[in-house]
C-alpha cells in the first residue's frame, strides 16, 4: 500500500507542476502573486472533499489512519527541511528581516506539526 500511495502522490505532485500556474515562476507583481496563492488555496479545497470522502470511506479504526498520518509527517519533514535551506540561503546573503522572520517562523511551525503528527501516529496503536 506505501508504494501506490508513493507513486499516486508522485504523479500528483507531477501533475500539479505542469498544470499550476506560477509553480516555479517569480512574480514581481503584487496581484499576481496574490492570484496564485488564491488558485493554491482553491484547488487546496476542491480536493479537500475528496480526501473528507476518502477519509470516511477508509478509516474505520485507529490503524488504519496510520498510514496518512506517517505520510503526512514524511511529506511535511522534507518540506521543513527544503524551508530551512530557504531559511539559511536568506540569512547568508542578508535578504529582508522580515522575510528571515516569517521563514524562521515556517520552520518551527513545520518542527511542531511534525512532533503533533507524530505523536497522533503513535496514538493509533491500542492496547488490546
Amino acid at each position: 500500500m506505501e508504494v501506490t500511495v508513493s507513486v499516486r502522490r508522485t504523479l500528483k505532485q507531477a501533475l500539479a507542476a505542469l498544470t499550476s500556474p506560477g509553480w516555479s515562476r517569480v512574480h514581481t507583481d503584487p496581484e499576481q502573486l496574490h492570484q496564485v496563492l488564491a488558485e493554491q488555496t482553491a484547488a487546496a479545497n476542491r480536493d479537500a472533499a475528496d480526501h473528507a470522502t476518502e477519509a470516511a470511506a477508509w478509516n474505520t479504526d485507529e490503524l488504519h489512519v496510520q498510514p496518512g498520518l506517517l505520510e503526512v509527517r514524511r511529506d511535511v519533514l522534507a518540506d521543513v527541511h527544503y524551508l530551512e535551506g530557504l531559511l539559511i540561503g536568506a540569512r547568508h546573503r542578508g535578504l529582508d528581516t522580515e522575510l528571515i522572520e516569517r521563514l524562521a517562523a515556517a520552520v518551527d511551525t513545520g518542527h511542531e506539526l511534525t512532533v503533533l503528527l507524530a505523536d497522533a501516529a503513535r496514538t493509533t496503536i491500542t492496547t488490546p
